[in-house]
């Protein structure tokens, strides 16, 4: 009896959904997530033990590439985002309308490029990856597997059941933050000499908390305004939100007072 009822809601799980972002790879399913965060997990406790004994590998160019892949690719999303939703004529910046039957080509574009920020998910577990294998263990922490792990659960919940127009603000905002981060990585990566042209970096901690905060206000108006019972699971998304990025916010702030704060003591 109890298995017939976990079948019966994993079915309508994967039946449930927006009918347009639900055709997309990797929506439907959520196996395909689940999947990839146990494996993205045992790489973070096996890992570093694999790699224990072994040197390091110097993956210079590798990063470089893979850093400037990632600037290009998070500048084309965030001006995709901007370009179908605050650009567009008519479009409601806090409580746009979700509708399955809305297959215009602005609207259908905003819902591809949130599959791609979704997607992106993925991909950046390669940071991670590239942690292990160059044994800077000290930079996997708990606020870097908890970000990395729960943005792409959360990405594709929203894919799944308020793609776009209900959830396009944090999508776009992280983008542009993604934007130079990664150039900053990829600076950072071409090897000492760059330091002191990369004096900025605690500003970018406190832009991605800024972030938060402009997220978190978005969510509240949202909220607030008596449209949003009209979106299809956008209180829901919205409630999410408020709570999640909560816990980033503390966790990043924890992380810029340990960082800058305490050395100014020391």
């Amino acid at each position: 009896m109890v298995f017939e009822g976990l079948i019966k809601s994993y079915t309508d799980l994967i039946k449930s959904g927006d009918a347009r972002s639900n055709e997309l790879p990797f929506v439907r399913n959520p196996i395909y997530v689940v999947s990839a965060i146990v494996l993205y997990v045992v790489m973070v406790i096996v890992g570093p033990r694999i790699m224990e004994k072994r040197e390091a590998f110097q993956i210079r160019r590798l990063l470089i590439v893979y850093n400037f892949l990632s600037t290009a690719f998070s500048l084309y999303m965030t001006w995709e985002f901007i370009r179908c939703s605050l650009l567009k004529e008519g479009f409601d910046l806090f409580t746009e309308l979700i509708r399955d039957d809305d297959t215009t080509p602005l609207t259908m574009a905003l819902i591809n490029v949130h599959w791609l920020y979704f997607i992106s998910k993925f991909i950046e577990f390669l940071d991670t990856f590239f942690f292990v294998i160059r044994k800077k263990n000290v930079q996997i922490s708990f606020l870097h597997v908890y970000h990395h792990g729960s943005m792409l659960m959360l990405q594709w919940s929203m894919v799944k059941y308020v793609p776009g127009g209900g959830s396009y603000f944090g999508p776009m905002l992280n983008c542009f933050i993604h934007t130079l981060m990664y150039a900053y990585y990829m600076l950072s990566a071409f090897g000492p000499h760059m330091q002191k042209y990369l004096w900025w970096k605690r500003y970018l901690t406190r832009m991605q908390m800024l972030q938060f905060i402009m997220i978190l206000s978005h969510s509240s108006c949202c909220l607030l305004m008596k449209k949003v019972e009209l979106v299809y699971h956008a209180k829901t998304f919205h409630t999410i939100h408020l709570v999640y990025l909560t816990t980033l916010f503390w966790l990043f702030n924890h992380f810029y007072q340990k960082a800058y704060n305490e050395k100014k003591k020391i």
